[in-house]
Formats: structure tokens, C-alpha cells, sequence
């Protein structure tokens, strides 16, 4: 495997993150609704509390407009419960104003004492059916604001879709110098120029490892024409158990109630249900074995009740973190993970795989905390 060039240094640490069910996502039996792990401010707040307690470095905090939780506001009310994990908070571009999401993300920022992450999103808003090139490039200009907000003293922007002049940022600076990390996921041509001009994280969801290389390489391709390389970060979900058999009984265990026309309503509701990466995701279901294995130890089942990312890691200890050290040495160094139910999956991962990784924070990697910052996140390979 081709190792992709990337922008932090010490690629033995790697970013080790969970994800919060805000979106309605958290099941004991996939597609089968429980009321004790709905997406509620409590149950979504102890997965954020466990995966601290566990020692993962960041959170996914997703969003949706459907069902579940304000990503933004869910941020903030867990703010001051948290000290050490940071938070990755999805973004709608378009959602809000620009020059008013970048006072609200510098807010978060100093609230989270740098411990602020965002991941930009390109997706519709209810009840809207934009062009792709069209929603890529509202993505664009706001970030473009964003950054502008961030690292200068007023604003001048002038483009398709926004156009401002000669608004003053002040008190729109973020706490970490230069803004939170931006972490970016898309397939298409226009989301690859935007990541690889202006993010730094390049999100991918589980594909066979010569799949992942080639999305790592094309969006390499295109940072070199801006002059800069990029980090690589795979979502996927997990299933580890002592045994491999045990780990793909459960993997059994949870899809055994499901109904697959309730699951294609659960993937056809989601705002992305038409994107590029999704219909990847099937792709990879289609081309499974009989078990739903695309490689070993990949399983697709989880796609079958959730748009987007659509597969797991399921396997022994020592099976799962072979996986992770392969995915590592192609040059992925961040990992956001969840499994079901989540707050469970944690304390399988927790106890058995991470203490076995050497991790660090992305933002910290960057410098973008102020040396100056009180309770930084930890240096690279120390353990909480």
C-alpha cells in the first residue's frame, strides 16, 4: 500500500474518536426503535460522559433536521460537563448566516477551550433539492467567510452565492489560533477542490483498502495543486468481542429483527440519501459475500438500517487493531468509530483495542491550541 502524504507529524499516534447519537441512531436490535436510546439531551450526553471516561480523543456530534438533537446547541450544554475529550461538530453550510455561524463557532470554541472541531457539511435542507456543484460551492464561500472571520480584522467577500464588505470580526475569534480543525467528507469533484483547498481532515466511510487508497490519493492529487496535504480520517463502525466468533454473532445478533423495507425507509429519510458516497455504500453491500463480508473483518449489515456510513469492523481484539494499524500505515490518522448500542460498544473498544493505540489530538498536532491554553488536550501518546 502507498502511504498518502499527510500534514501532522508522528503518524504512530492517531486520532481515536466515538460518535454521539444525536441523529435518532443508537438501537440494541438494528431498525428496531427503543425507547430507553432514543436521541434525547440525557442518553446523548452519557455517550459523550462514557467516551471521555473511556479515553477517546473526540466526539461526532452529527446532524439531521428529522429527528434528534441541535448538533450546535448539544455542543454547548456539554461544554462545561467535559474536560479532556474534544468535540466534532457536524456543520449544514447554508444552515445559518455565515458571519453569524462564525461568531457562534468561535463562542463554542472558547467554551470548549479549544477543544472544538467542525465537520463541514454540503447536504440539503428539508424540502430542498439543490445541484450538487451549486451546494459545494455555498460550502466553499462559507468557509471561505469563516476562515476570513477568523484570522482577520474585517470582512470583504464577494461571491455567488454571499457577498459582504467591510464587517469588523470583532468578537468573532476563535479561541484556537486560526479556528477549529475543519474535518470534510465528499466524493464528487467540487467537494474533493474544496477539501483540498481549505479543510484538513479528509473523511472517508469503510471501503476495501485499495478503494480507500484510491479516494486518498485523488484528494492528495488535488491539494498539491493548492500546495498542501491533508490528514486522513476513516469513520467506521465496531464490533469487538475476545473471539471472532463471538464478535460476528453479535453481528448477527443485531440485525436478526430487522425488516429491510423498515431499513430502506430509515436510509431514505436521511437528507444524503442520494449522495455519491451513499450510493458507494450500497455499492460495497452489493459486492458482500453471502455473510455480508466485502473483506475480512469489513461487514456491510450495518448499511442496511443507516444511510452513510455502512459497515463495521467486526473481530477479535487482535483482529480489529490489525485492521487500525493496516489503515494507519496507508496514512489514515484519524478514526471516528461507534457501534451498537453505543455507550456498550465504548467499553468493548475502551477496554479491549484502546489501550493498545498510541493517540493524540488532531488540534493540538496542528497547534492550534494557544501554548498559553489552560487544561490543552494531552500530548501525543499520553493517556488519560
Amino acid at each position: 500500500m502507498t502511504i498518502v502524504p499527510i500534514t501532522s507529524p508522528d503518524l504512530d499516534a492517531v486520532e481515536v474518536s466515538w460518535f454521539s447519537a444525536l441523529c435518532s441512531d443508537d438501537y440494541q436490535f438494528l431498525g428496531v426503535p427503543d425507547g430507553a436510546l432514543r436521541s434525547s439531551w440525557a442518553h446523548c450526553r452519557d455517550i459523550v460522559l462514557e467516551a471521555e471516561a473511556q479515553g477517546f480523543r473526540n466526539i461526532l456530534c452529527p446532524s439531521s433536521y428529522q429527528v434528534g438533537q441541535d448538533t450546535l446547541s448539544f455542543v454547548a450544554g456539554c461544554a462545561p460537563l467535559t474536560s479532556k475529550i474534544n468535540m466534532l461538530a457536524a456543520v449544514r453550510c447554508g444552515e445559518m448566516q455565515p458571519i453569524m455561524l462564525a461568531r457562534t463557532i468561535a463562542t463554542l470554541d472558547h467554551m470548549m477551550e479549544g477543544r472544538l472541531t467542525v465537520n463541514i457539511i454540503s447536504s440539503d435542507f428539508p424540502g430542498e433539492k439543490a445541484d450538487s456543484a451549486y451546494r459545494y460551492q455555498r460550502s466553499r464561500e462559507v468557509v471561505e467567510i469563516l476562515k476570513q472571520a477568523w484570522t482577520q480584522d474585517e470582512i470583504n467577500y464577494q461571491g455567488e452565492v454571499y457577498q459582504f464588505e467591510g464587517l469588523t470580526t470583532d468578537p468573532a475569534r476563535p479561541y484556537q489560533t486560526g479556528g477549529p480543525l475543519l474535518y470534510f467528507g465528499g466524493y464528487s469533484p467540487p467537494a474533493l477542490d474544496l477539501c483540498g483547498q481549505h479543510c484538513d481532515v479528509y473523511l472517508m466511510w469503510p471501503e476495501t483498502k485499495d478503494m480507500l487508497e484510491g479516494r486518498m490519493k485523488a484528494v492528495n492529487a488535488v491539494a498539491e495543486k493548492y500546495d498542501r496535504t491533508l490528514d486522513y480520517g476513516l469513520r467506521v463502525h465496531m464490533i469487538v468481542r475476545d473471539t471472532e466468533a463471538e464478535a460476528r454473532e453479535y453481528a448477527e445478533y443485531i440485525v436478526s429483527k430487522l425488516d429491510d423495507e423498515y431499513g430502506q425507509l430509515i436510509r431514505n429519510r436521511a437528507l444524503d440519501s442520494t449522495s455519491l458516497g451513499v450510493s458507494h455504500q450500497a455499492r460495497a453491500r452489493e459486492l458482500a459475500d453471502q455473510f455480508g463480508y466485502t473483506e475480512p473483518n469489513l461487514w456491510t449489515g450495518v448499511g442496511r438500517a443507516r444511510s452513510g456510513c455502512g459497515a463495521a469492523l467486526v473481530g477479535s481484539t487482535d483482529q480489529v487493531l490489525s485492521k487500525l494499524e493496516e489503515y494507519q500505515k496507508m496514512g489514515i490518522r484519524a478514526f471516528i468509530l461507534s457501534g451498537y448500542p453505543h455507550i456498550d460498544e465504548a467499553r468493548h473498544f475502551g477496554s479491549r483495542v484502546l489501550p493498545q493505540m498510541k493517540t493524540c489530538s488532531l488540534p493540538q498536532a496542528y497547534g492550534r491550541v494557544p501554548e498559553s491554553a489552560p487544561d490543552t488536550p494531552l500530548a501525543a501518546g499520553e493517556r488519560r
